[in-house]
Parts: structure tokens; C-alpha cells; sequence
């Protein structure tokens, strides 16, 4: 079993270990805020977890992959509990891509491996896109 460790540091302000021994400072507070909240590590770790999944997958086919932004925005709940429920997930991938390639990437990231994704879904609807820029 894996363990996360959240140390309360005072007022809304929390110091997260993560399983693997990383601190990462929370700010429930948005009016102070001193660090990102939980809500935004969830929109980040979406990001990220999509991100590494298209930069591994990319990399298998042979892409020439130069760079990648992976842009996340959403909406949330108007009541308690605020979740997620309206995402957008856009890619910016930079290099010699073929589109199918990018494409599928992109799905199999969506319909198999990104976890982050998978547990969101349960509240929201996510919506795709990306661009390929030329390379440089």
C-alpha cells in the first residue's frame, strides 16, 4: 500500500509527502495563496500524467517530438463537493509528427493508460485537442 503523508503547517497551509519521499506545499487558502491547492494538483497531475504517457508513446513510434505543453483548464462544481466537471485537455506537440501517430497517442492515453483521466471521468466530461507545430 502506498502512503501520502499531509503535515498541517498552520492556518489552510499543508506540507503533502508523497509515497516516494517528495514534499510538495498545499495552500487551501486562495486568498493567501502560498502554494498551489488540491484542486489545482489535480488539474496539474492530469497534465502531467497524460504528458508523460504521449512523450513515451511518441517516442516508441519514432516521432522526431521536439517539445510539449499540455494546456489543462476546467470547470467545477457550483456546490459542495466542487469537483471537476467540465475539462479540456489541449496539446501543443512541436517536431517532424506524422497525425496519426499524434492521434493515437492521444487515444491511447484517453481510452488506456493515463489514471488521472480515468478517475475524472467519473465526474467530468473531458474534451480533446491539439495542434503540431512545425519544427524549429
Amino acid at each position: 500500500m502506498e502512503i501520502a503523508t499531509i503535515q498541517w503547517t498552520g492556518e489552510q497551509k499543508f506540507l503533502a509527502t508523497s509515497p516516494s519521499g517528495h514534499a510538495v506545499p498545499f495552500d487551501s487558502d486562495r486568498e493567501s495563496n502560498k502554494a498551489a491547492g488540491p484542486m489545482e494538483m489535480v488539474l496539474m497531475a492530469l497534465g502531467a500524467c497524460t504528458a508523460t504517457d504521449i512523450v513515451i508513446i511518441l517516442l516508441k513510434k519514432r516521432q522526431k517530438l521536439q517539445s510539449l505543453e499540455v494546456l489543462c483548464s476546467g470547470e467545477r462544481a457550483a456546490q459542495p463537493p466542487r469537483v471537476w466537471t467540465k475539462l479540456e485537455i489541449v496539446y501543443r506537440l512541436r517536431g517532424a509528427l506524422d497525425e496519426n501517430a499524434v492521434k493515437h497517442a492521444i487515444a491511447l492515453s484517453e481510452e488506456k493508460y493515463c489514471s488521472v483521466e480515468a478517475m475524472l471521468k467519473k465526474t467530468a466530461k473531458i474534451t480533446l485537442r491539439y495542434e503540431i507545430l512545425p519544427p524549429v
